[in-house]
């Protein structure tokens, strides 16, 4: 992937993630009892997390102070 391919990948993680939030939060405050599907949104989310980092370290390198 080059590095717009990148950026757009990033992007559509990024609002798969706000996605996710949004409903983990509508089905906590809807008192949903379905804890195992609060919990597979919530394993979702950390995966999609891990995958916005790895992309975000490689398209911004650190830089030595």
């Amino acid at each position: 992937m080059n590095e717009d391919e990148l950026r757009k990948r990033l992007e559509v993680l990024r609002i798969e993630h706000r996605d996710l939030d949004a409903a983990i939060d509508a089905l906590t405050g809807a008192g949903a009892s379905d804890q195992l599907q609060i919990a597979r949104l919530k394993k979702r989310k950390l995966k999609l997390k891990d995958q916005i980092t790895l992309i975000e370290d490689y398209l911004i390198p650190d830089i030595i102070a």
